[in-house]
C-alpha cells in the first residue's frame, strides 16, 4: 500500500478499430443513434418542463389579478396594513413571474435547437446508411470482380503453361528432325 504510487498505473485497452470497413460505418450509425436518443431525451425533459412553466405562468398571472382585485378592495376600505402588503405579495408574484416566463423563454430556445440538432443528428445517421448500403454493394461487386479477376489470372496461367508445354513439343519435334536429318 505505501508503495502502491510506484506501480505503473494500467492505461483502460482503446476499443479497437475495426478492421471490416462496413463495422466502422455500422459504429459510427450506432453511436450517433445512441447520441441523438440522447438529445431526443433531453429536449423530451425541456419539453415536459415548458408545460410546468406555462402552467406556473397562467398560476402566477391569475394570482396577480387576485392580487389586484383584493388590494383595489383594501385601497376602498382604506386598509394601509393589507394594502401594504397585497403590493409586497404582487411585487413578489410579478418577479416570480419574469423568472417564470424566463425560464420558459430559455426552455423553449434549448428545446427548438435540441430538437433542430436531433434532426440533424437523424439525417446524417440516414445518410450514413445510405453511404453503408453504397459502400456494402462496392464491396460485394469488388470482391466479384476480384474473383473474376482471380479465375481470369488462373486461366491466363493454364494458357501460359500450355503455351510452354506446346513450346517444349515443338522443340522436341524440331530436335528430332535435327537428329533425322544427321542419320539420313
Amino acid at each position: 500500500m505505501l508503495f502502491d504510487w510506484l506501480r505503473k498505473k494500467k492505461k483502460p485497452p482503446k476499443p479497437e478499430k475495426p478492421t471490416d470497413p462496413l463495422a466502422a460505418f455500422d459504429q459510427l450509425i450506432e453511436d450517433l443513434e445512441r447520441q441523438a436518443a440522447e438529445v431526443r431525451k433531453s429536449a423530451a425533459t425541456l419539453l415536459a418542463l415548458k408545460g410546468d412553466l406555462v402552467r406556473s405562468e397562467d398560476r402566477y398571472a391569475k394570482r396577480l389579478e387576485e392580487l389586484s382585485k383584493r388590494r383595489g378592495v383594501a385601497d376602498e376600505k382604506g386598509d394601509a396594513k393589507v394594502a401594504a402588503t397585497l403590493e409586497r405579495d404582487r411585487a413578489q408574484t410579478q418577479a416570480l413571474l419574469r423568472t417564470t416566463q424566463d425560464s420558459l423563454q430559455r426552455a423553449e430556445q434549448d428545446s427548438k435547437l435540441l430538437l433542430e440538432a436531433a434532426a440533424d443528428i437523424g439525417n446524417r445517421v440516414a445518410e450514413l446508411r445510405a453511404e453503408r448500403e453504397s459502400a456494402s454493394a462496392r464491396l460485394a461487386v469488388g470482391g466479384l470482380v476480384t474473383g473474376a479477376l482471380q479465375e481470369q489470372v488462373e486461366r491466363f496461367d493454364k494458357v501460359l503453361a500450355l503455351d510452354a508445354a506446346r513450346d517444349e513439343i515443338e522443340r522436341a519435334h524440331a530436335l528430332a528432325e535435327i537428329y533425322r536429318e544427321e542419320r539420313g
